[in-house]
Order: structure tokens, then sequence, then C-alpha cells
């Protein structure tokens, strides 16, 4: 069945799943799992483009964090507020499309570059449309399945990342070394529009198929923040989320250099068995921490804060131990462990955001999570990692960026404890 055309909505629905059979729940969830991959590999992708890219234009380590980090959460973040308002009352597959085409865009429009600030503009672009992607997203899987298993279809769904970093290690570390960081940004670029052909002509808006009787309770966004700032869970939530966000984005962007400058690791196995690894701890992490967490959480509902604490505390070990470690296998080794704890932990955290910030407000509360996580997380966190380097390196060599990334990764313990502490406010702050 094909989507129909109308103008956005006016007013937001009630928090029921989707009427729709078990078998369109996973289309529909399969088709998000696509343009999940497509966001993930034309963002990641910059990392093993990076050396080839400050050869090419003689630039600093700070200024390619700025190029991986900053320029891309830029306008990401200041874009996602307004975007996810308009999810919250709109028509969520058109705007999942309409961004969709302009990252792919904004992407191919990078190769294009014959300067450092093009470039840095052009990936701008691509943080633009990709503000359109996750928060929608969410809240559709939210509608889409019911309360029991949104943890899974919201783990499932985060191993879209996973396949997406993937494919931007392995196919661009080739693609680089064998084509150049130009040729390598189009193919990425190009397949994205085909994948929002399909979101255009496949993702339904549930809330053209359910009751209105409940409707009309839209919020402005004044309401939205001030009840979202009265839950101590959330707020808490928020920032655990946002210190991850800098220690996961500002140590993990800069993997790959890190391998091939400290630890003298060819860039084609970098992206072959660094990705391969990375991806086996997110798909087993994301799968089975959401199927535990799940029976956790019947036990007793503080759990959907509890697990991602307990997950963010244990990865903090192995993902410290890797950067210390000069045998590449032993990296392996450790980075997957770490890879699995981690990714156990995050989808449960995104699943305690959605049953503290109430139906009316989803999308809202997702990107206020992006734009603290992406801004001062994805834009900080790599620009903070880079300076870190560039100064270490001055007085230790290449080793510079190996305790720069170990200083931030260290950062998960922190996160781990203000998880906990929303565990403690959570029950009082659930809303469906």
């Amino acid at each position: 069945m094909a989507r129909t055309t109308s103008k956005p909505l006016g007013a937001s629905a009630t928090a029921a799943p989707m009427e729709c059979g078990h078998p369109r729940r996973w289309l529909l969830l399969a088709i998000l799992f696509l343009v999940g991959t497509s966001s993930a590999t034309d963002r990641v992708v910059i990392s093993v483009l990076l050396d080839p890219i400050k050869r090419e234009f003689g630039v600093s380590d700070m200024q390619l964090g700025l190029l991986s980090g900053m320029s891309f959460a830029l306008l990401y973040s200041v874009l996602g507020l307004p975007i996810a308002r308009w999810a919250d009352r709109g028509d969520r597959g058109w705007l999942i499309t309409i961004a969709l085409s302009v990252w792919s865009g904004m992407t191919v429009a990078c190769a294009a570059a014959t300067g450092f600030w093009q470039l840095l503009i052009a990936r701008i672009g691509v943080g633009a449309g990709e503000a359109g992607a996750t928060p929608p997203a969410q809240a559709l899987l939210v509608d889409y399945f019911p309360a029991d298993f949104r943890a899974r279809a919201i783990a499932i769904f985060a191993t879209s990342g996973t396949v997406g970093y993937l494919l931007g290690l392995t196919v661009g570390s080739q693609l680089v070394s064998h084509f150049g960081w130009r040729e390598t940004l189009v193919a990425f670029g190009l397949p994205g529009f085909l994948i929002a052909a399909l979101a255009y002509g496949f993702l339904d808006e549930p809330r053209r198929t359910r009751s209105t009787t409940q409707a009309n309770t839209t919020e402005d966004f004044r309401t939205s923040l001030r009840r979202l700032a009265a839950k101590p869970a959330f707020v808490r939530l928020l920032v655990g989320l946002t210190i991850y966000n800098f220690a996961a984005y500002g140590a993990l962007l800069f993997v790959p250099t890190y391998l091939t400058r400290v630890l003298g690791v060819p860039v084609r196995d970098v992206g072959l068995l660094y990705g391969l690894t990375t991806a086996l701890g997110v798909l087993l992490g994301s799968v089975a921490g959401g199927w535990l967490c799940d029976a956790l959480v019947r036990r007793d509902k503080r759990w959907i804060a509890w697990f991602p604490a307990a997950g963010f505390a244990l990865a903090t070990v192995p993902d410290s131990l890797m950067f210390l470690s000069d045998d590449f296998s032993s990296f392996l080794w450790l980075s997957l462990l770490g890879g699995m704890l981690l990714n156990a932990a995050l989808p449960a955290a995104f699943a305690a955001v959605h049953a503290v910030c109430g139906n009316a407000r989803r999308a809202t509360a997702i990107a206020l999570v992006l734009f603290t996580g992406n801004l001062l997380g994805f834009g900080l966190g790599p620009t903070v990692t880079g300076l870190l380097s560039d100064m270490w390196s001055s007085h230790i060599g290449v080793d510079g960026l190996r305790y720069a990334v170990l200083a931030v990764m260290a950062l998960t313990l922190p996160t781990a404890a203000v998880m906990y502490s929303a565990a403690r406010a959570l029950p009082a702050d659930i809303e469906a």
C-alpha cells in the first residue's frame, strides 16, 4: 500500500500503536533501517577520508576535528528542534524523504569542493539534512510498535547506524584507496536518493489511520520545554547522553586516524578489520541489550535507566585499555567488548527518554537530546580531541593522539553515574 498524499497535520494523536498488521510494521521498520544506514554512512565516511584531505589541503588535526564534528553538528543541532516540532504535528514520512534528499545531495556536493572551507560549508549542509532523520524516525517507531516491543524496535533501528558505520569504514576505505576521497563521497551520496523514493512511497503516518477522539492536544514549544524541564529523569538522561556523545564522537571519529598514524595499520585493514569488529559489537550489543532490557523492565521500570548505567560503566574499562595497547589484535578484541557494552546501553537510554517525555513531545524530546548531544558532543568532542592531539603531539610525538582519545573516551564513566541518578526519578516521571 503506497502512502497517501496530503497536507501536514495540525494535531498530535494519542500514543496507541498504529493499527496495521505485524508484517507491515516490519516493512516500515526495514525502510527506516535503510534511512538510518544512509544517515550513518554519510556521517561517518569522512573519518576514513581525513588523512587524504589533510594531505591535499594541508590542514591541522583541529581543523579535521571541525570538519568531522562541528561542521556537521552546527545546523544538525540548530535545525533539529524546529524540525522536531513539525514532526510532532505533521507528516513524518514526508519530512524524512525531504531530509534524506538534502543530505545525500550535500554529500555529493562535498566531492566538488576545491578548498577546505568549501568542503566545510558543504559538510554543514549534510548536517542540516540529517537533522530531519532520527527524531521523526524514532517517533514513528514508537507509534508503529506496542510499548512492550519498543526497546527492541529502537535497538534494531539503532543497528542501522552500525551497518552504516561498517559500510562507511570498510567500503569507504577501499574506495578511497583505489579511487580517491572525492569519488568515495559521490559513491556514498547517490544511493540516498533511491532510499528517499522508498520513504516517500511507503512510510505511513499513523496519525491518519487512528481515531482522533483524543487528538487536538498539541502543545506550544515553550509548554513542551517547560514540561520536559520539570521532569528530573528527563534532564538527567539529557545530561548523560550529552556526555556520552562527547566521549564517543570525540574519541571514535579519530580511531581510523589513530590506528594508521600511531599503530601503523594500513588504511585498508583499518576499514575492513576494525569496521567488521565494530559492526559485530554493535549488532550483538544492540539486539541482546534491547531484549534483556525489555525483560528487566517488566520486573522494575527503573531498569530502563539502570541498564544503560551499567553498560556505560562496564564499557569504560575495555574502551580505555584498547588505547593503551600497541597490538592491533588486542585493540580489536577490546573494541569488540567495549562496543557490545556501549551499544547494549544506548537503545535503552533512548527508550528511557521515550518513557518519560510523553506522546505530544516525543520528537521534540529526541531533538533536544540530539541538539545537546551533537552540538556539545559531536560538535565539540572531535574538536577538543584534535586540539589535545595537536597540543600533546608537539611534545611527545604521535602518542599525543593516543592520550587525547584516551582522555575523552574515559568520560563514559561519569555518563554511567548520571544515568544511575536518572533511575531514581524515573517512576514519578513516566508518561504514556
